[in-house]
């Protein structure tokens, strides 16, 4: 049985987190350490202090973590899949309207899935508003990774203190120990659990002082009551479950022995593990034959039988469900697990959507499966996987509908993943002359506009688009791959009078992918172009908050405001930003990955970083190609700040003049001022000449102040 278990406050850390409370404008605070040192201890003692000892809870779990909003399922009502973040605005609201100005916590935070970690933050951004008074927010987390994205984030963007929860000292130990065993030796318990307050309590319960935490947590368990380590085994496929439910499968007397020993706990109606710790040794524990894994298969089986039963009402419900059935005697049906494997890729969870589509696949060879198991892997980056899934499906025997759909994932996978433009274009060709319905036709026409401004041909690009935009049929996602690439090609042309429709026109679909941050990179350009830092700025900002916290798309939003800060003049903060942006985009195909390098280069250069700017440059060099073309002006004024910082003025000049003339070659006359502008920063008193020619394609604020820099620099020399 359970021990009755004393705690000590830990004084000074409190009143450094109650203090903070009031100093902070943010109100809130993060709790960081290693497993079973207290977190989730001392934020009930903050509770307590602060006169709110019955919070708000929120408790992340292994099981909770697979299924999108897992840990907060119970408390939001959101019912339909949409646009992530505007899924996460809904989820939002819901949240704010039940917590009121309330107190809190969200407990191992570090077991979040992406969209309720995203919510955290969004919740966070939101409490700290200065109109808000929303309350307040206590976060606990493992200080090691893996940690979201979205997590990390709350204490990196300054929005929640930082507090590291260590072990308990020698005093505080022996405080512990006089209340709970007080027989026992302090200095002696204080040695061997180097203050780990679980370790101390484990030692205490199983009388072994001799062993690793690891080890008694196992010894713990199999000395629990077999009842309470069935329930530990329910809670290891599903956590949390409802009381009802756990009664239902195990019995009161076993729900009631496991939360007397302290193998469980229960929280309102939900059941919880008495630790993390104990659930995920339960779930692993002694797992060696056939005869555990059978055992493990009929508590999902059960688990899942028993909550089929219920109503699903919200996204949670109904993925859970999935991914409990998956792997038990009783799996949903294809229909189910397909539509189930789309519905978490329009939520972004592509793990997720691969795992179900593979499931569905296993069972059944079928084309929907297969498309979205496509999708989720060309959107991990794992292009050539997503090919020979492609690959394996015989057009012939698909309807015209069908073909769409599998050649335009095919082709831009081709494009972008594989790098091998020409082949997704002679693909796009031999795919429309086989189909003949002017939707179809319209839309590979679309995908063939983004393909011509990556590789550089804006003019094209915008020609196509045009076409496609004026089509009355034409379908949401062609509009959106248009309107896009219009947008982007527009404002590089410094066409900046057409971009606001075009934005608006992208942002009125349900756009796929990434085609949101060609966008969002089309709208920075016009606001600089136009001299209006401040909006370009906050633009940029907006692509890293909510669902762009996950991966790719936070490191995107990064690059877009790296490039803003640049321009700005502050590399360092750029770069900050670059450097684990490109680590991640370099991986995923897209031609971010080669920009993201480029501006890293480039922003190295500045601060004068000589070894560095020459990797980021060489990297940038090696990934570039047709799919990036775009941005080959760019690259050389890259090279050109990296020339630059070894004292070859003349090749930093002459780099700028070649991106200058290149960005004029392909129509980029607003991306040529840039050029020009960067020529003369590096000193070359000719640089007016090349921007006189340009400027009146370019007629902006920039055009202007680039102008009378040229001229300052010219008239000065002479």
């Amino acid at each position: 049985m359970s021990i009755p278990w004393a705690t000590v406050p830990r004084e000074p850390v409190l009143d450094e987190v109650v203090g903070s409370f009031g100093a902070r404008a943010d109100g809130g605070v993060a709790l960081l350490g290693v497993d079973g040192v207290g977190k989730t201890t001392l934020a009930a003692q903050i509770a307590e202090r602060l006169g709110q000892p019955d919070p708000i809870h929120v408790i992340g779990t292994a099981t909770g973590s697979e299924i999108p909003f897992g840990a907060f399922n119970s408390l939001v009502d959101v019912a339909e899949v949409g646009k992530p973040a505007t899924l996460i605005h809904a989820a939002l609201d819901s949240l704010l309207a039940r917590t009121g100005n309330g107190l809190i916590v969200i407990d191992d935070a570090h077991l979040l899935d992406p969209l309720s970690a995203a919510l955290v933050y969004q919740l966070t951004q939101r409490c700290r508003g200065a109109q808000s008074n929303r309350g307040r927010i206590i976060v606990t987390a493992r200080s090691t990774p893996p940690i979201p994205a979205a997590i990390a984030a709350l204490w990196q963007d300054g929005l929640l203190g930082r507090i590291d929860v260590t072990p308990l000292d020698g005093a505080q130990t022996a405080a512990v120990l006089l209340r709970a065993a007080p027989s026992l030796d302090a200095a002696e318990f204080y040695r061997r659990s180097v203050g780990n307050p679980l370790h101390l309590r484990l030692m205490v319960q199983t009388g072994e002082a001799e062993r690793s935490l690891p080890e008694l947590i196992e010894r713990y368990l199999g000395g629990l009551p077999a009842p309470a380590r069935e329930v530990l085994g329910y809670l290891s496929v599903r956590e949390p479950l409802e009381h009802a439910d756990l009664v239902a499968l195990s019995g009161v007397d076993a729900v009631d022995i496991a939360i007397a020993t302290g193998a469980a706990q229960q929280l309102g109606s939900a059941v919880y593990g008495g630790h993390p710790l104990f659930v995920a040794y339960a779930a692993t524990a002694d797992v060696q034959g056939t005869a555990s894994a059978t055992h493990l298969r009929r508590l999902r089986t059960e688990v899942a039988d028993r909550l089929a039963t219920h109503r699903q009402r919200h996204i949670g419900d109904r993925l859970g469900h999935s991914v409990l059935a998956m792997d038990s005697d009783n799996p949903e049906p294809v229909d189910d697990v397909v539509a189930a494997a789309e519905e978490a890729l329009r939520l972004g969870d592509l793990a997720l959507s691969e795992r179900l589509a593979t499931a569905a696949l296993d069972r059944d060879e079928r084309f929907d499966a297969r498309l979205a198991l496509s999708y989720a892997l060309a959107w991990q980056g794992r292009g050539r996987e997503a090919d020979q899934i492609l690959a394996a499906v015989d057009p012939a025997t698909l309807s015209e509908d069908e073909v769409l759909a599998w050649a335009l994932p095919r082709a831009a996978n081709q494009f972008w993943m594989l790098s091998e433009p020409e082949r997704a274009t002679a693909f796009l060709h031999t795919v429309r002359r086989r189909v003949s319905g002017p939707s179809a036709r319209i839309t590979l026409d679309a995908l063939s506009a983004t393909f011509a401004m990556n590789a550089g041909n804006v003019t094209r690009a915008i020609e196509i688009a045009t076409e496609v935009l004026a089509a009355p049929d034409a379908p949401d996602m062609a509009v959106a791959w248009a309107a896009s690439a219009a947008a982007l090609s527009s404002a590089r042309m410094g066409r900046f009078v057409d971009v606001r429709g075009l934005v608006a026109r992208a942002l009125g679909t349900e756009y796929p992918g990434l085609l949101r941050f060609t966008v969002g990179l089309a709208e920075t350009t016009t606001y600089m172009m136009a001299g209006q830092s401040q909006s370009a700025y906050d633009t940029a900002a907006g692509f890293t908050d909510l669902a762009e916290l996950a991966q790719p798309g936070r490191s995107v939003g990064e690059l877009l405001l790296a490039e803003v800060l640049i321009a700005q003049g502050d590399p360092g903060a750029a770069a900050s930003l670059l450097e684990p942006a490109s680590a991640i985009l370099e991986r995923t195909g897209y031609s971010w990955g080669p920009l993201s390098l480029t501006y890293l280069a480039t922003a190295l250069a500045q601060q004068g970083e000589i070894a560095d700017s020459a990797k980021a440059l060489s990297r940038a060099e090696s990934r570039h190609g047709t799919k990036s073309a775009l941005f080959a002006p760019e690259l050389a004024v890259a090279r050109a700040w990296r020339l630059a910082t070894v004292g070859d003025r003349h090749g930093a000049i002459a780099a700028a003049r070649r991106g200058a003339r290149m960005a004029e070659r392909t129509g980029q006359h607003a991306i040529a001022v840039r050029c020009w502008h960067e020529a003369t920063r590096l000193g070359d008193v000719r640089a007016i000449d090349g921007l006189a020619k340009v400027a009146p394609a370019a007629d902006c604020e920039f055009t202007r102040i680039a102008l009378d820099n040229a001229r300052a620099l010219a008239t000065a020399e002479k």
